[in-house]
């Protein structure tokens, strides 16, 4: 009895004693293929192997990785450039630095406000002048070269930028300046044409010129707008009929002048008739006067009285006239009175003997 009871006691210590001893253990696991047991010792080669094999993985990934962030710098880069060329290039394209060269250009004396030439010229000096970028971007360009091009583009872009800015006030400058002369100039061509429609009333030779003046003047009255070419287009307008009435009225002063060269040179025709005419009468006049005269101061002849007898006689020299006696006159006044008596002269003023 008390033999079982120690037996009991030990098989009961065993157990107790192998349950402790899986607690301290893991079981042993034999493999089925009939390999050797876990416990036998590894060789010497595989840890150095799996050492390289790790590091030759990692080294791989950590290559691998940094071609792709490279790779994505190299293309940020590359877009960045892109952008930064394409921005200059926009602001240097030829018609836009033929704008820049333009305002470039403009003269203080023709803009309204003269701080915008000022702004301009120094805009183009820090530019280092007006002309044509070369830069470029290419994908075989490394990652800072591709950086360096786009820090340059952007640093001459701001430049150009300036210079937009600049060319556009300077040409907004001389637009408004140019507004202001157009609008300037068309008051005064209104005034001109004015006085010109009141002073040509009557002396054109096609009235219908002023009516074209007065038309013109009316259109000009309705010009509007903030563009200097509208009013320009007006002036032109004016000075065309302006110089339509001058036209007229230049060839109505002509027409006058031929007509009074035409009637001073028939008057000068006509003179010399009317002279030899007026002339011829008084010469004739003058002539009957003479010969009128003279009848009166000749001497009348009368026959003798005194004949001398037997047939014979002789007629006498004409007495010679007497000298004038008493009367108080004088005998020139009365050789030269004219004679009404008739006495020896016929009425047409010829005179005979006896």
């Amino acid at each position: 009895m008390a033999d079982h009871e120690d037996e009991g006691t030990m098989d009961l210590h065993s157990v107790s004693d192998q349950a402790e001893g899986e607690d301290q253990a893991p079981p042993a696991i034999v493999p089925e293929d009939g390999g050797d047991p876990p416990g036998k010792p590894r060789p010497k080669w595989l840890v150095p192997v799996v050492v390289a094999v790790v590091v030759v993985v990692v080294v791989v990934a950590g290559l691998v990785g940094w071609r792709v962030v490279e790779s994505r710098r190299h293309d940020a880069a590359l877009d960045s450039c892109s952008q930064a060329v394409k921005s200059l290039q926009d602001k240097t394209r030829s018609d836009r630095l033929t704008q820049y060269r333009e305002a470039a250009g403009i003269k203080s004396d023709q803009v309204k406000d003269t701080s915008t030439v000022v702004a301009m010229a120094r805009s183009v000096k820090d530019a280092e002048g007006i002309r044509q970028q070369t830069i470029q971007c290419k994908a075989s360009m490394s990652t800072g070269d591709l950086n360096a091009a786009a820090g340059q583009a952007g640093k001459i872009d701001g430049k150009y930028a300036a210079v937009a800015r600049a060319a556009k006030a300077v040409l907004a400058s001389r637009d408004a300046k140019a507004l202001d002369d157009a609008r300037t100039a068309l008051d005064g061509k209104k005034g001109e044409a004015s006085r010109l429609l009141a002073d040509s009333d009557g002396k054109v030779a096609d009235n219908a010129t002023r009516d074209g003046l007065q038309q013109a003047i009316d259109q000009a009255g309705q010009a509007e707008g903030d563009k200097a070419k509208a009013y320009r287009n007006a002036v032109g307008a004016l000075q065309a009929a302006i110089d339509r009435v001058n036209a007229s009225m230049q060839a109505k002063s002509q027409a006058d002048q031929q007509a009074a060269a035409q009637a001073q040179t028939q008057a000068a025709q006509q003179q010399p008739a009317q002279r030899q005419g007026t002339t011829q009468r008084r010469q004739a006049s003058s002539n009957s006067g003479r010969r009128g005269s003279t009848q009166t101061r000749r001497p009348t002849y009368r026959p003798s009285g005194n004949r001398g007898g037997g047939g014979g006689g002789s007629s006498q020299a004409p007495a010679a006239p007497s000298a004038p006696q008493g009367g108080g006159s004088n005998w020139r006044d009365r050789l030269n009175r004219p004679d009404t008596s008739m006495h020896g002269c016929n009425p047409d003023g010829s005179c005979g003997i006896g």
